[in-house]
């Protein structure tokens, strides 16, 4: 167990831009034109329903971002609700929107925005989605249409939210597709933008179960490569490369990126003796926060360092980094262990810039309702928000740039405990 009360004070450089993180479909609610609604519809999991409820409650939750003292913030603009039919905009929609952007930029907030975060419109996957190249020209369509008039709002771009894990069989050709509608986004916005462009990475840090297995290792080497370093090869280089995939040279992909946004969270443990590589995580460090199974069961804020010590040749920005817990003493301990390992990333040289914890509210989590990721509680029934002791913190360290113990100990008076 880490004892954040131990922690010396430590501050970011000046200008560094703090804030938080969400997804359309993840609050917004009634998201009904998309895919994976219509998915949701006979799936036996939770259904996202009206979610947050944030179509309605947005200029709400834009005055709670305000209170909170929150720099910046993360939202996706959901193609379906732009495009609900092929080739029908809805004007309504788009101007819902703007008027968002607006009230954000009104509070002094910087707004990132991404394009595309796992949800597109019902029609476009029945085309079948990014799987054939020619339907890039959908995407390339959709982005034309709303970045000329949006930009004036946007302080950062997504084209996509982490598509680089899929490792399905057969995924090669998808994966090139994908670089390469990233790249198209990329050139697009350009033309009618000045504000720098990424696509949010989910960056796992792969860690062999037995740590000088050689075959642990090289399965732990393949998997990274499948999931980290296509993409970072791709965009330094314009070289195009997947396992049992020639490789393709593309010019349009080389440098179509202004720097590394980074979703982390925790590592994974890679046991080649299984046929999918999937490894226990180890008992001392198993850490369930919450009653239901989740891939969130670890703290491992040193993995943030080793990642970002990979990404010195652009700049950084944290896009997504958070804790999913029933006790929100546990988010206080994320926040101040993974802050301290990023403080220590920057004095390594890594050019962080931004840090954007996930998520501002409790949300829809892909199938459940139970992983509470939010600074602030959303009751699911009535959609009342109330903070948590963490949003209060949060506030406290955007206020000083930095953590010290006086403040950990203002909303933290003893560690966790599953224990009882």
């Amino acid at each position: 167990m880490y004892d954040v009360f131990a922690l010396p004070t430590f501050r970011f450089p000046e200008g560094f831009v703090w804030g938080s993180s969400t997804a359309g479909h993840q609050i917004e609610g009634d998201n009904i034109h998309s895919q994976v609604w219509k998915k949701e519809q006979d799936a036996p999991y939770a259904k996202s329903g009206k979610a947050c409820n944030h179509w309605e409650l947005y200029r709400q939750d834009v005055e709670l971002l305000a209170e909170l003292g929150h720099q910046a913030y993360r939202m996706s603009i959901e193609w379906s609700r732009i495009e609900p039919q092929e080739g029908h905009w809805d004007e309504a929609a788009l101007a819902h929107y703007i008027d968002e952007l607006e009230r954000l930029r009104g509070k002094g907030i910087q707004v990132f925005v991404t394009l595309h975060h796992f949800t597109h419109p019902q029609w476009f996957e029945e085309k079948g989605a990014f799987d054939p190249y020619d339907n890039l020209k959908y995407f390339e369509r959709f982005v034309s249409y709303l970045v000329p008039k949006v930009a004036p709002y946007v302080a950062n771009w997504h084209v996509f939210n982490e598509f680089n894990l899929k490792m399905d069989p057969g995924v090669g050709r998808w994966k090139f597709n994908m670089i390469r509608a990233h790249a198209l986004g990329y050139h697009v916005i350009r033309q009618h933008s000045k504000a720098p462009i990424s696509t949010a990475h989910a960056f796992v840090d792969w860690f062999p179960r037995r740590r000088h297995d050689k075959l642990d290792n090289a399965a732990r080497d393949y998997i990274d490569w499948c999931t980290n370093d296509f993409f970072f090869h791709a965009m330094r280089t314009g070289e195009l490369t997947y396992p049992h995939m020639d490789a393709e040279y593309d010019a349009d992909v080389k440098g179509a990126i202004d720097y590394w946004a980074v979703n982390t969270y925790v590592r994974h443990m890679v046991d080649a003796r299984h046929a999918k590589f999937r490894g226990k995580r180890f008992a001392h460090k198993h850490l369930p926060m919450i009653k239901e199974p989740f891939y969130l069961e670890e703290m491992f804020p040193e993995g943030l360092i080793a990642n970002l010590e990979r990404l010195t040749d652009k700049p950084v920005y944290i896009t997504e980094n958070g804790c999913a817990c029933d006790d929100d003493r546990w988010r206080i301990v994320w926040i101040a262990l993974h802050l301290s390992a990023l403080s220590e990333a920057i004095e390594r040289g890594v050019d962080v810039r931004g840090y954007l914890y996930w998520s501002t509210m409790d949300n829809y989590e892909w199938g459940t309702f139970a992983a509470r990721f939010g600074l602030v509680h959303v009751d699911f029934e009535t959609f009342e928000r109330t903070l948590k002791p963490s949003a209060l913190l949060y506030r406290d360290i955007i206020r000083a740039n930095g953590l010290n113990p006086e403040i950990t100990r203002k909303y933290l008076k003893e560690l966790p405990t599953l224990g009882g």
